[in-house]
Formats: structure tokens, C-alpha cells, sequence
């Protein structure tokens, strides 16, 4: 390929290697393909357009072309949506021979539900679709109707080029555009107009080949804008998904530990405390044993803080109020809370709200001077409203400090947000929504 060769063939089409380059072939040959779908597009939408064709056949009076009229863009309006899913599909096969450019199928609106209707209503309501449909009915007028005039115009050339084969041949006159011809000597000016115009069909045949590919890709393949909140949108669930991912897996290292290590440390620690109790008190082993059983014991509470830390067990078991509650009473200042939410959400929902409330009153007691604090939960419009109040000295941000850059980051990856004022002096409000689609009773 020549260095700087055009990529689609609406650019080659004011290229000054088209004559020797492979473009007016391949256009060519995208529109003898573009012949063929055109048919599939016509006998597609022919049923629909009844009424167009009756009105073809003239003779009606006002009142009735208009009513065939109306009737006609009904069912085309009605049906074409339909239709334009295999006639696209058709379509989009050839883009490749004139279009060297990546493309993607346009991103279509996904069915709100299962079944029929659901799929009929998004299909309707989906703007790509309709712009499927416009390509399919200029793919069954427009298009070919232009396809077929570069095609006869390659083809007139031809015969005017040969005309004197032909009548040599044939023997008898022949007709040529305006008039005929019965010689040889006859046929030489339309041989030169021929040739004459032989230069300008690879451009001719380039041209309408590129400006249907062009409408193909802007009509039935996906816009810039669409790709990228296809993706934005993938990634959204991929995010999701990461979360989902890894809150299971916190919930199965949490089960792990609760029933295997946490089960084993207890039993050790209850046959080091009745050794404790069978040795003498003033035996050397005494001593190394109750220094086991202490070490044993102290350990299990940190086990326990550790299984808490990851996935509270009563955050599983109760939901958020009961879990919201036991934190307030391990604060270490008053909490007062007020969550009169009625039914379970979704584990992710749960964990993030009772995560920031955890972060947000460790960094109270750590960091405001404040005396009380409270803590507020509320269901609302879908969407879990959880606010902690605190009447510390304020000032609290978050560029200087990563627990609240957390807190936002977890609440980001649920779907939701994190809001926070801090006025120096106080109070400090700090406020996470998380969206609940899906509440579980």
C-alpha cells in the first residue's frame, strides 16, 4: 500500500492514485454486492409499501392519496424496525471492502425484562433502531437507484468504447445514447467521447461507493459518543462485579476464620486453661502454661476483632440497624442512631453504609474533640441516605488523610457517593448514598 493511502473510499475518491490503485475495484464490486441487498431491502419493505404502489398506479383523488399516504408511513413505521434487522445485517458484511476502518456494531437499548414485549419495547424505543430503519428505506430507493446509474455509466462506457466491435459483428445498427449507428466510421466519435470519459469512472464509481459506506457507518454502526458509553457502561459492571467478587470473598475468609480458626483457638484455649488448673501452682510448668493460656486468650480476642473487621457477623445475621447499633456501643463517646429501615438490602449496600459509619466514628473519637455524635439511616427514592453527625472543632478533609478518600472510593464503587461539610468549629456532617435497587425482605 502506497505510503498516506486513504483508509475509506470517500477519501480515495480525491486521491491521485485512484486510476492505478485497487479502490475502483473494490467499489465496484461493494456496489454489485450493495445490488443485491438493495433487493432484500425492496422485497422487505414491499408488503409495508402496498399502499405507495397502489398510489404509484394514479387516478386517485385528494382525499384518497392522502389516505394512502398515512396508511403507507404506518405500516412502514409499524414493521420497519422489524425489517431493518436482517437488511442491516445484510448490509454491514460489505462495509469492509470499502471502509478499512475498525467498526462495531451499533449499541442497541437492552430489553427491560424478559419475554416478546419486553424485547418489541425496547427495540420501538430505541433511537438506533430507527436510524437502521432510514437506512433500510434509503437502501430501498436511493441507494440503488445511484448504485445502478455508476454501474450503467461503467457499462455505457464499455459499449461506446466497443461500439465498433459490435456492429462490425452484428452487422446492423446500433444504438448509442442519442442515435444510431450503421458503420464503423459511425462509431468513432462516440469510441472517443468513451474514451474520453474513461478516467472519470473509477472516480465516479469510488464516489457513490464511499458515500453509501459513509451513510451505512453513521446510520447503523455505532456513533463515537455510543462506543464510548458502551464502555463507560461495561466498566460500570465490571466494577460491580469486582465489588460483588470481593465482598463474597470477605464473607467466605470471615466464615473460614469463625469456623475453623476461631473453633480451634477456643478448644485450645479451654485444654491450656484445664491444664492450668491440674498442674501445681508452684511448678515450673504451671508457669509456662498459664503464660500459654494467657497468650491463647489474647490472641482469640484479636482473632474475634480481626473476623469483625472483615465481615461483622451480626451485620450478616440481624441486617444494618442491629449492626449500626453495636457500633455505637463500642464508641467510644455517645452515639445516638435512628435506623428504622424495615427490610434487608443488598449485601453490598449493607457493607458500605456500615463500613463509613465505622470509619466516620473511629475518626471522630481519633481526631474532633467531639462529645456526641449521631447516626442516621434512611431509605429514600431507592437509595440508602446514611448521614453521621458529630459536634467536633470540624475542619475535617479529606486530601489529608486516606480514610475518607477510602470511604468515598467504596461508596463510588457501589454506585453511589460520599458528601461531607466540615466547617471549621463544626459540626461535621458526613453523608453516603448508595443506591438499593433491589431491596431483599
Amino acid at each position: 500500500m502506497r505510503a498516506g493511502a486513504p483508509e475509506t473510499a470517500l477519501k480515495a475518491a480525491g486521491w491521485r492514485f485512484l486510476p492505478v490503485s485497487g479502490w475502483p475495484w473494490r467499489s465496484a464490486g461493494y456496489l454489485f454486492a450493495t445490488v443485491g441487498v438493495a433487493v432484500v431491502a425492496a422485497a422487505g419493505l414491499a408488503v409495508p409499501a402496498v399502499p405507495w404502489l397502489v398510489l404509484a398506479a394514479g387516478g386517485f383523488q385528494a382525499g384518497t392519496i392522502a389516505a394512502l399516504v398515512l396508511l403507507g408511513a404506518a405500516l412502514v413505521a409499524a414493521l420497519g424496525p422489524l425489517i431493518a434487522i436482517p437488511v442491516v445485517a445484510a448490509a454491514r458484511w460489505r462495509l469492509r471492502m470499502v471502509d478499512k476502518r475498525p467498526a462495531r456494531p451499533a449499541v442497541h437499548r437492552r430489553a427491560a425484562g424478559d419475554g416478546p414485549a419486553a424485547w418489541l419495547r425496547a427495540r420501538y424505543t430505541d433511537p438506533v433502531a430507527w436510524r437502521e430503519t432510514g437506512y433500510a428505506l434509503l437502501l430501498a430507493t436511493v441507494v440503488p437507484a445511484l448504485c445502478a446509474a455508476a454501474l450503467v455509466a461503467v457499462l455505457l462506457a464499455g459499449v461506446l468504447i466497443t461500439s465498433p466491435v459490435i456492429v462490425s459483428v452484428g452487422g446492423g445498427p446500433v444504438a448509442l445514447i442519442v442515435g444510431q449507428v450503421y458503420t464503423v466510421r459511425q462509431s468513432v466519435p462516440y469510441v472517443i467521447v468513451g474514451v474520453a470519459t474513461l478516467p472519470l469512472l473509477p472516480y465516479l464509481v469510488t464516489l457513490v461507493a464511499g458515500a453509501d459506506a459513509a451513510l451505512l457507518r453513521a446510520l447503523a454502526f455505532g456513533r463515537p459518543d455510543e462506543e464510548l458509553r458502551a464502555e463507560l457502561t461495561e466498566v460500570t459492571a465490571s466494577r460491580a462485579r469486582l465489588a460483588d467478587a470481593f465482598e463474597a470473598e470477605r464473607r467466605w475468609i470471615e466464615r473460614d476464620l469463625h469456623d475453623g480458626a476461631q473453633q480451634k483457638l477456643v478448644s485450645l484455649t479451654m485444654q491450656l486453661g484445664l491444664a492450668r488448673l491440674d498442674l501445681p501452682p508452684e511448678s515450673p510448668a504451671a508457669a509456662s502454661v498459664a503464660a500459654a493460656h494467657d497468650q491463647a486468650r489474647q490472641l482469640m480476642t484479636e482473632l474475634r476483632e480481626l473476623i469483625h473487621g472483615i465481615q461483622p457477623q451480626i451485620l450478616t445475621d440481624l441486617g444494618l440497624p442491629a449492626a449500626l447499633d453495636e457500633l455505637a456501643g463500642q464508641s467510644a463517646i455517645p452515639v445516638t442512631v435512628d435506623a428504622p429501615i424495615g427490610t434487608r438490602l443488598p449485601g453490598q449496600v449493607e457493607n458500605t453504609a456500615y463500613f463509613a459509619v465505622a470509619e466516620a466514628l473511629t475518626n471522630i473519637a481519633k481526631h474532633s474533640g467531639a462529645t456526641q455524635a449521631s447516626v442516621q439511616a434512611r431509605v429514600r427514592d431507592r437509595t440508602l441516605v446514611v448521614e453521621v453527625t458529630d459536634n467536633g472543632r470540624g475542619g475535617a478533609d479529606p486530601e489529608r488523610g486516606s480514610g475518607l478518600t477510602g470511604l468515598a472510593d467504596r461508596a463510588a464503587v457501589a454506585g453511589g457517593r460520599m458528601l461531607l461539610s466540615s466547617p471549621p468549629g463544626g459540626p461535621t456532617v458526613l453523608r453516603v448514598e448508595v443506591p438499593c435497587q433491589n431491596p431483599s425482605g
